[in-house]
This record gives structure tokens, sequence and C-alpha cells, in this order.
């Protein structure tokens, strides 16, 4: 089984994508996926690695969403890379034709590759644009604002309420957690 650290998971990903912005999405799922682990009891590595790969075949479909998540599953099949993970990983691209199964770790990876989105969103309407100066309730406040960020999907969002998680509560996880990766993701 190939299960890396974050450090060589991040130079493997890198491998395969280019896009800064699109590596600091990753970076801060990694972060939010461990700290949702932290909290369920979870495997804090895998949850937080498949956080990291979730998207890793994004330049090579060329953003296909019909495509996406196909081709990560085969690679990292043939790394060895744990089932559970590429299953989760699969299951956030419901446009793939993979139906999310009702599994913590899917709503889990899909609220937290999405709120994602909507943290640096908020992050950049700020005049300081730092992750660290930003709240909770203004999160909450744009959330409900359809026409901000509206490319970002409230109801993957949403599916954190399946894992038992209040949104209030899950907006505070996802938020300290981007701030902790807050120099990674140059917020």
């Amino acid at each position: 089984m190939w299960l890396p650290d974050k450090s060589e998971a991040l130079e493997f990903l890198r491998t395969y994508i280019k896009a800064e912005n699109l590596i600091r999405h990753m970076i801060a799922t990694d972060a939010i996926m461990r700290a949702l682990a932290r909290k369920l009891g979870q495997d804090e590595n895998l949850w937080g690695i498949t956080g990291l790969l979730h998207d890793m075949d994004l330049e090579i479909v060329d953003n296909n969403m019909k495509r996406h998540t196909r081709e990560t599953a085969r690679i990292l099949e043939q790394k060895g890379f744990p089932p559970e993970g590429i299953e989760a990983i699969q299951s956030h691209n419901e446009e793939a034709g993979v139906v999310r199964i009702s599994k913590p770790f899917h709503y889990a990876l899909t609220a937290a590759e999405t709120i994602t989105g909507m943290v640096v969103a908020c992050t950049l309407v700020y005049p300081s644009k730092k992750v660290a100066d930003v709240q909770p309730k203004s999160i909450r406040k744009r959330m409900k604002e359809t026409r901000f960020a509206a490319n970002v999907n409230r109801e993957s969002i949403m599916a954190v309420e399946k894992l038992g998680i209040p949104l209030d509560d899950f907006i505070g996880l996802s938020l300290e957690a981007m701030k902790g990766v807050a120099a990674e993701i140059g917020l």
C-alpha cells in the first residue's frame, strides 16, 4: 500500500499539476480534511493525502469534468493508494458518472474541497487579502448571497451536515484549517 506523507505526496502531485492556484486549493483541502479526520476520529493522514491528491488529473483531462477523477483513480491504483481514498476522490465529482455513496469520507471530501472556494473568495474581498482576518460570520453571510462566488456549490458544502457537523461548526473548522496553511496557500 502506498500512503505517502504530505511532502512526498506534494512532490508527486507537482509532477501532474503545474498551476499554483490549483495546488493551493489542494493544500487547503488537505488541511480541512485533516481537521475533519481529527474531529471524526478518522485516519488523519489518509484523509489529508486524499484531499491533497483529489484534483491531480485536472490538467491531464484539460478540466473535462466528465473525465475528471478517472485518471487520478487509474494513477493512484497503479501506485497502490488505499481503495477507500480512491473511492472518495471519484465520488467528489458526480459529473464523471460516479454516484456518491453515503460514506462519511465521501461527504467530507465533497464539502472540504468546495468550501475552499468560499473561504478564498471571502478572503479576497478583505482589504488585507489575508485569511487570518476572515471571520466565520462573514463566510456564513456570503453563503446566502448566491451571486457571491456563484461557482461555489453551496449544496456540496452542506454535505457536511450528513456527518453530523453543523454548517457553522464546519465553517469555523475550515477557516482555522486554512489559517494554519496560510503561508502555503498565499493568503
